[in-house]
């Protein structure tokens, strides 16, 4: 019961230390998601998600091979899915990544590595409240696409350079971009570009 007490007293003062250092940044620059999180914030918020992690999530290993299969496989899922945030190689530099806050983490690092395979999956699978991590997969602990990108995580210090261009052609792209793409591509085999619409000519009276 006093552990109990304890974990309660804690996660109170740790709210309420994020709920006044938030509410003095929001005075100091106002509601702008342009900035990063502080240093401070950001391991009050990460301290948070730990407490808050169930137990055995801690212990929980993948039950996935991380086969040469699986990670490419995995790869493929993370370019579709993942990587408008992440960016393809995890560090979340990306054109959505930049403007969110907090940033997506640069899942190369430490904080991530160090995790247990189980915490990797809860973040996949549950989400981030309050962030823009959003809850993907199946729920419960069998979703086997899930562990699959836990695999591919643990990859991403290794990723090369081959790896991180091929995903490329598996990011999701606008009517636009596919269009210009066609036409290098037509360009570079030889071929010619498609001619612009002819514009219609005003009819003259005479």
């Amino acid at each position: 019961m006093r552990k109990v007490f304890k974990a309660a007293v804690f996660l109170l003062t740790v709210a309420s230390a994020l709920a006044g250092t938030a509410l003095l940044l929001t005075w100091r620059r106002g509601l702008s998601a342009r900035t990063a999180p502080g240093r401070t914030e950001t391991q009050a918020a990460r301290a948070v998600r730990e407490w808050f992690l169930p137990a055995r999530y801690r212990r929980l290993r993948n039950p996935v091979a991380c086969s040469d299969e699986t990670l490419a496989q995995a790869r493929a899922h993370w370019a579709d899915h993942c990587a408008g945030c992440h960016a393809n190689n995890g560090s979340g530099d990306s054109a959505l990544g930049r403007t969110m806050y907090p940033r997506p983490p640069d899942m190369r690092q430490a904080a991530t590595q160090t995790q247990s395979d189980g915490a990797l999956y809860y973040t996949i699978d549950n989400g981030v409240p309050l962030t823009g991590m959003p809850a993907f997969g199946e729920a419960g602990d069998g979703d086997r696409d899930t562990w699959k990108l836990v695999c591919f995580v643990r990859h991403l210090p290794r990723l090369s350079a081959e790896e991180e261009w091929s995903m490329r052609k598996l990011n999701p792209r606008t009517p636009d971009e596919l269009a210009e793409e066609l036409e290098e591509e037509r360009f570079l085999n030889g071929g010619t570009p498609e001619p612009a619409p002819a514009r219609s000519q005003p009819h003259v009276h005479k």
